[in-house]
């Protein structure tokens, strides 16, 4: 198992505690380009994807809906079996 699918299984089986770096880094696997931000938060967009990726950094991990919805994408994009 290479460390993509390490990550990706990893948020998939906690989707309450993920890392804040973990996120960002799963989006950018996912194909997801940083699009900025302000402050704590920070945006991925992919393109032929209507839907984009918001993070905000709380204390270190995200908060429980944006996991979810990374979680979504996982299924859709993440090619993990």
């Amino acid at each position: 198992m290479n460390v993509k699918t390490k990550l990706l299984l990893a948020i998939m089986a906690n989707a309450k505690q993920v890392r804040f770096h973990d996120a960002c880094k799963a989006a950018e696997l996912l194909g997801f380009v940083h699009k900025g931000g302000a402050g704590s938060h920070v945006a991925y967009a992919r393109t032929g994807e209507p839907v984009g990726l918001n993070f905000q950094n709380c204390g270190g991990f995200i908060p429980p809906y944006q996991a979810r919805q990374l979680a979504a994408m996982i299924e859709k994009f993440g090619d993990i079996q």
